[in-house]
């Protein structure tokens, strides 16, 4: 069961006069928020919904009122902390991860998400079933108006990333990096212009324009992506919501629908801290991942996605995967020119090739140097050398590796359109490696082994106790 339906499930019992409520709400992903980064959202929560419900129930200031209301973020919170990733089922990665191993571990960068997820049977466009949203990155936080140092690198271009060539040209990023599917690029790139002309302040250079970056992937195969659902509210809910802290992985925003070595897929986030020799400066990586073939998969080294045939959808690397780095180290646009190209080590570690038909398209931005964007005066910058980059290349890479695992773990199966179902590899995760038994959930839950699910099964299948990698 999702943490979100158990924190749901729960508040129904005791409060059924709310429950329609709530559920609208889980499907705007209020219910994916867990532990300290929750707080964006449950405030968020209680402006629409609960305002609503308190003066319908006549509970206006009541202490029952305000119990309700903390009984459903504590139980949103308390299922949510519960979600394993991949470091918890034992998968072994190199590096040290920051304190939430998310790209919010670099200081100051915010991330929201807005799910949508609705109906089920046979596609009809325009109706459903829904299984798509928007997932947005602020660099500085959604209330800073300062650009960041950026630099962006395609490795295959069949796919989208909208405002890089100003990037580009300027070496710099303005506003928030949005991640949708593949139609909904137009309607989220408006909606981050009417965002920020809400605010109502010109950029730092003073100009009243915005050109926004807005990337995509396309997940048409659980998606009526022709029914254009995702709205410029949704893109303002997403904005609004970001928060720093945990980040909610899988299926959510912009992943809701993502397919990534044909499992389920979604959005993954891993960091990095370097040493304090190396300036002890943090990477954080956050992807929406929809590529692979599952035959090419690979989980900590180890060629696991050719021992799990079954279920294939494509067999073949088919979509896009988009890849969000940022650091707090001081570089220039030439140098995350550079550390953006790295990525793609990282996705060959995890098994991509980069095929023909995928979008493989990243960006980088460092929050280091700010105001380096304003029009007056000379600026003084700081920047590491070029030959102190080598461990950022390398947390970049690790980075990039553990965030797409990452989101497969988190990532749940999922049907949706035409009865599609792309399952999850979660039972296959476990004992610091991934095995190939085709061993059902009810057995690996049954093996009384919390640190090693799934362990019967495989002792059943191999009593020799060699691990099957």
């Amino acid at each position: 069961m999702h943490p979100s339906t158990a924190a749901f499930f729960q508040l129904s019992i005791s409060t059924p006069r709310i429950m329609f409520c709530l559920r609208f709400y889980s499907r705007a992903e209020l219910f994916s928020s867990s532990q300290k980064g929750w707080l964006g959202a449950a405030g968020n929560l209680y402006t629409p919904c609960f305002r609503a419900m308190e003066k319908r129930m006549s509970l206006s200031g009541s202490r029952n009122f305000k119990l309700i209301v903390a009984f459903f973020f504590l139980a949103t919170a308390l299922f949510a902390e519960t979600k394993p990733r991949a470091r918890d089922l034992g998968v072994p990665f190199d590096g040290t991860p920051g304190n939430y191993n998310a790209i919010t571990d670099v200081k100051g960068v915010e991330v929201g998400h807005a799910t949508l997820i609705s109906g089920e049977g046979k596609l009809e466009i325009g109706k459903g079933p829904v299984r798509t949203g928007v997932t947005a990155i602020h660099q500085r936080g959604k209330h800073s108006n300062d650009a960041v140092f950026a630099a962006w690198f395609t490795l295959n271009g069949n796919g989208e990333m909208t405002g890089t060539t100003w990037v580009d040209d300027s070496g710099f990023l303005n506003g928030p990096v949005m991640i949708t599917n593949t139609h909904s690029v137009g309607v989220v790139r408006d909606a981050v212009i009417a965002w920020k002309v809400k605010h109502g302040t010109p950029d730092m250079e003073g100009y009243w324009w915005s050109l926004p970056v807005v990337a995509e992937t396309w997940d048409g195969y659980l998606n009526d992506i022709n029914g254009f659902h995702v709205k410029s509210e949704d893109a303002f809910h997403a904005l609004d919501t970001a928060h720093s802290g945990t980040v909610e992985e899988g299926n959510v925003g912009g992943g809701t629908g993502m397919i990534c070595n044909e499992f389920k897929g979604g959005i993954g986030t891993s960091s990095r801290v370097l040493d304090s020799k190396a300036g002890g400066y943090t990477v954080g990586v956050l992807v929406q991942c929809n590529y692979g073939s599952r035959e090419q998969l690979r989980i900590a080294g180890v060629n696991v996605g050719r021992e799990i045939p079954e279920h294939t959808i494509w067999q073949n690397d088919v979509g896009s995967i988009i890849v969000v780095l940022a650091t707090d180290a001081p570089l220039i646009p030439t140098q995350l020119k550079r550390i953006a190209k790295k990525i793609s080590l990282g996705l060959g570690r995890d098994g991509s090739y980069s095929g023909d038909g995928s979008g493989d398209i990243f960006i980088a931005f460092s929050t280091a140097n700010p105001g380096a964007v304003g029009t007056k005066g000379v600026h003084e910058l700081t920047m590491l050398p070029n030959d102190s980059l080598d461990p950022i290349f390398l947390a970049t890479v690790q980075a990039t590796e553990e965030a797409v695992v990452n989101a497969m773990v988190a990532a749940e199966t999922m049907t949706g359109i035409n009865s599609h179902t792309v399952g999850t590899i979660q039972p296959r995760v476990r004992c610091g490696t991934a095995y190939a038994a085709a061993a059902p959930i009810s057995d690996a839950r049954d093996s009384g082994d919390k640190s090693c699910i799934g362990k019967r099964r495989r002792q059943q299948l191999h009593p020799e106790g060699q691990a099957v990698l």
